[in-house]
């Protein structure tokens, strides 16, 4: 289920519109992005065009002057498809089809394909699946058109379904099954969460920008085994292990998958059952390639996906990554951002005081309370040795009073028991 085609490398071409609200270097660096995204999906660019409008064109998105000049550069590039930076609606792909005389696809359908490629676990592949039905679900509609109508059989009347309702109803039959069995995988994935919560296990999530190095920290850090390629979303399917900190402490580090600007809207709600992982975490690394040509960018759309996930509010620990590619530049970066660490995870440098700074960051969101505990509330003792770190423990005046670690949710469900 590709969108892409594998047999050979297909040529295409490139489009962006830079419009009133935004600017030609935004657009240009767009435009390089998805020049490594097609180049990850198998195929070459073989021209890229640079449109200006103050608004889409209802129609063709670029206007229809501007597609028959892509048709008659498409045809002298001998290109296969044309990539547009912008979503389209389906009624624009129909359309830009019809003029273009061969495929028009969106930044959507190429991130869709490259997922379609990477996906290896039952659930990234139902994740993925599910994704691309939700968006060639609407681009069914016209496609229909011409094809025959289907007979009725014995025992009915009337002309029978048109092919295109056969198909809708075949999508959506599958897209519910798929639904259903991420929904069986996510209560798993609750009930080993809740497992992991009992033993009070701190949980750290690794997010960033596709390709700004997580699984090769990850590596460093755990020797998770990874497979580490220089490519866009070489992983997609969430790793989880354990890592010790410098003060003794074992926390459980997820490497997630990278997110990238335009980020579509289907994968972030296919995947959202995977992102928990994000969501639910004690604290976020966020790295970043202090490498790249506008890191700044890639935070800022790596904190608007967070913040779709409703992730926002967990605590970040900024990771400016491949330090030893750009030393100079990796150090202004974090500069601009107090309380950032600089590393290398390929060659370890700054490792040592990131995990200072992630132990450091950690206790911040503990503290120690003292608590007093009736003789007769033996329930209530019990509760409090699962669910905190007890540092010293003794008998009192008609209590046990303990002095324990807890974290926020800890001390307000043991707020009647702390001493005044």
């Amino acid at each position: 289920m590709t969108l892409i085609e594998r047999r050979f490398r297909e040529r295409i071409v490139l489009v962006g519109v830079v419009f009133p609200w935004t600017s030609t270097d935004a657009v240009e660096a767009d435009l390089d992005e998805l020049t490594l995204l097609v180049d990850t999906a198998g195929a070459d660019v073989a021209a890229r065009v640079v449109q200006r409008r103050d608004r889409p064109d209802p129609a063709t998105f670029v206007g229809s002057g501007k597609a028959e000049e892509l048709h008659r550069l498409s045809e002298s590039v001998d290109a296969d498809t044309v990539v547009f930076d912008d979503e389209l609606s389906p009624a624009q792909q129909r359309n830009l089809e019809k003029i273009l005389g061969r495929t028009a696809i969106d930044r959507t359908a190429v991130i869709l394909d490259i997922f379609a490629q990477n996906a290896r676990s039952q659930e990234g592949k139902a994740q993925v699946e599910l994704a691309l039905l939700r968006y060639r679900l609407p681009r069914l509609r016209g496609r229909g058109r011409g094809l025959s109508q289907q007979a009725g059989g014995i025992g009915t009347r009337g002309p029978g379904e048109t092919k295109l309702e056969s198909d809708r109803r075949r999508l959506l039959r599958r897209m519910t099954r798929l639904e259903a069995d991420l929904r069986t995988l996510s209560d798993t994935r609750h009930v080993q969460r809740r497992s992991r919560q009992r033993s009070r296990q701190r949980e750290v999530s690794l997010v960033g920008y596709t390709n700004a190095g997580k699984s090769t920290l990850l590596n460093h850090l755990t020797g998770a085994g990874v497979v580490v390629e220089d490519r866009l979303f070489s992983t997609l399917d969430p790793r989880t292990r354990r890592l010790a900190l410098p003060g003794g402490e074992v926390v459980l580090v997820s490497d997630t998958v990278g997110f990238v600007r335009k980020l579509p809207h289907q994968l972030v709600e296919a995947f959202r059952s995977t992102l928990e992982v994000v969501r639910e975490a004690d604290l976020l690394l966020h790295v970043v390639d202090g490498a790249a040509e506008d890191p700044e960018a890639q935070i800022e759309a790596v904190r608007t996906v967070l913040g779709e996930i409703d992730a926002a509010d967990v605590p970040e620990l900024l990771v400016v990554n491949k330090a030893d590619r750009a030393p100079a530049e990796a150090r202004r970066l974090a500069e601009r951002h107090p309380g950032a660490c600089v590393v290398s995870a390929r060659t370890g440098t700054g490792i040592d005081a990131m995990l200072e700074a992630l132990a450091a960051e950690l206790r911040r969101s503990d503290r120690v309370v003292v608590l007093h505990v009736p003789f007769d509330r033996g329930d209530v003792l019990a509760a409090v040795h699962r669910e905190g770190e007890v540092v010293e423990e003794r008998h009192g005046e008609g209590a046990t009073v303990l002095e324990v670690l807890l974290d926020e949710a800890g001390r307000a469900r043991f707020s009647e028991f702390v001493a005044s």
